[in-house]
């Protein structure tokens, strides 16, 4: 099964144990499914990570691990397609990847946007706590 997480969801992993974001990241460190990343994301992940506000609840060598995880232990897309589908462009790389890595799930707790399109091509856009049923 090959899933695109969407970087809030990355986040949310960091900072709150033993919730679905966490518990979705554990899985796949045990193989549970292929992630799918791209060097966009990678770099957006870095950006938001250092976010004032995100600073206190995030510790640097924790979000350090992670992207070096992904780096290394993840699919890692380098060309994306154009995608011009979300009402909010900053959600279209998300949506990118999960078409050029054919995802089977994008996994996202923008219900504004990503969760509202329910689907792109065959990928299913799905919660978090929704993802873990499947699991």
């Amino acid at each position: 099964m090959h899933v695109v997480l969407d970087t809030g969801i990355l986040i949310a992993a960091l900072i709150t144990r033993k919730t679905p974001p966490d518990l979705i990241y554990q899985a796949w460190r045990k193989k549970k499914f292929e992630l799918i990343t791209s060097e966009w994301q990678l770099s957006e992940f870095r950006r938001v990570s250092r976010y004032p506000k995100l600073r206190k609840y995030l510790v640097p060598s924790e979000a350090g691990n992670m992207i070096n995880g992904l780096r290394y232990q993840a699919l890692v897309l380098t060309d994306l397609p154009t995608i011009d589908i979300s009402p909010d462009p900053d959600d279209n790389p998300v949506l990118a990847m999960a078409v050029a890595g054919e995802a089977d799930f994008l996994v996202s707790g923008d219900k504004h946007d990503l969760l509202a399109l329910k689907m792109i091509e065959k990928t299913k856009i799905v919660t978090a706590r929704s993802f873990l049923t499947k699991l």
